[in-house]
């Protein structure tokens, strides 16, 4: 019997072939995958070692037949965004921010790098034990990779004890502009202020982003407009937000048509968008919350 992390021990009547009892490997006590294991039990949550008996099974955790195929044999970094649950989308997500392969997550978390091929690609459920290692591995919280909260807006937390404001350096401001995609657009309009998100791109210190026809997002054009981006860390009462001003213009000609070879996503809110916008910008300001 050979097994690894993740995968179920079943444990059945031997005259009837039903199901006694199910649970969950979450340790090994021997590098090749034999017995015993350390078992998290469905019916109690209760963590015990079992020396399985002629009664009990493995069930694996559904590995693809070929993962080298599917994951890549080392789980690169830059690989697409996976096409399974939301959970292994933001399992893929948080190891992508950490810039960690597959390897070195699925060893953070002790488990085979192949099962967690399997969570990022295949709607997997996986157990509280499971996710708990993850979120430990990737530096967040079993809430954060469970999508909790997602429709909530940031910055209920508490302050931070003793935080810490300061500005940014222009430099470090395109940085952190550079490694996001939606931002709020801000402009003043026949019906007053406006402030709507949109999906950007930083090309050359300028910001990007298309727009159709008749839009608010396109009468930006021959304006000053702002873009204001920022990431919260409400775990850690920290955050950071850069504000971009500039005027924006209408991109045409081969320099569109670059940009549409070069776009890196399609926008959120779909349709035909074919117009490209730019901001160039004349004042760069940030700041960043930390914490002593």
């Amino acid at each position: 019997m050979r097994a690894q992390l993740g995968d179920e021990l079943v444990v059945e009547s031997p005259t009837t072939g039903s199901r006694l009892r199910a649970g969950e490997i979450v340790g090994l006590h021997h590098a090749d995958g034999s017995p015993p294991y350390d078992v998290r039990w469905s019916d109690t949550g209760q963590v015990t070692l079992v020396h399985p008996g002629p009664d009990a099974r493995i069930r694996s955790s559904k590995v693809p037949e070929n993962p080298s195929e599917s994951c890549g044999l080392h789980g690169r970094v830059s690989e697409p965004p996976p096409p399974g649950s939301d959970f292994g989308r933001r399992v893929a997500h948080e190891r992508q921010r950490l810039g960690l392969s597959r390897v070195e997550v699925a060893d953070r978390a002790g488990m085979a790098e192949n099962y967690l091929c399997y969570l990022e690609q295949q709607p997997a459920d996986p157990s509280s034990a499971t996710v708990l290692r993850l979120a430990a591995a990737l530096e967040t919280s079993p809430d954060a990779l469970r999508g909790a909260g997602t429709e909530r807006a940031p910055g209920a937390g508490r302050a931070a004890n003793h935080p810490r404001l300061h500005e940014l350096g222009p430099e470090e401001c395109r940085r952190l502009v550079s490694s996001h995609g939606v931002g709020r657009l801000a402009l003043s309009t026949a019906d007053g202020p406006q402030v709507l998100p949109v999906n950007y791109a930083l090309v050359d210190d300028t910001v990007v982003y298309r727009t159709a026809p008749g839009t608010v997002t396109a009468a930006a054009v021959g304006k000053v407009a702002a873009l204001q981006v920022d990431h919260v860390d409400e775990a850690m009462s920290r955050g950071w937000s850069v504000l971009m001003v500039g005027p924006a213009r209408l991109v045409t000609g081969p320099a569109a048509e670059e940009l549409d070879s070069r776009a890196p996503s399609l926008p959120w809110a779909g349709g035909d968008r074919p117009l490209w916008v730019s901001i160039g910008p004349l004042r760069i300001s940030g700041r960043r919350i930390d914490v002593e």
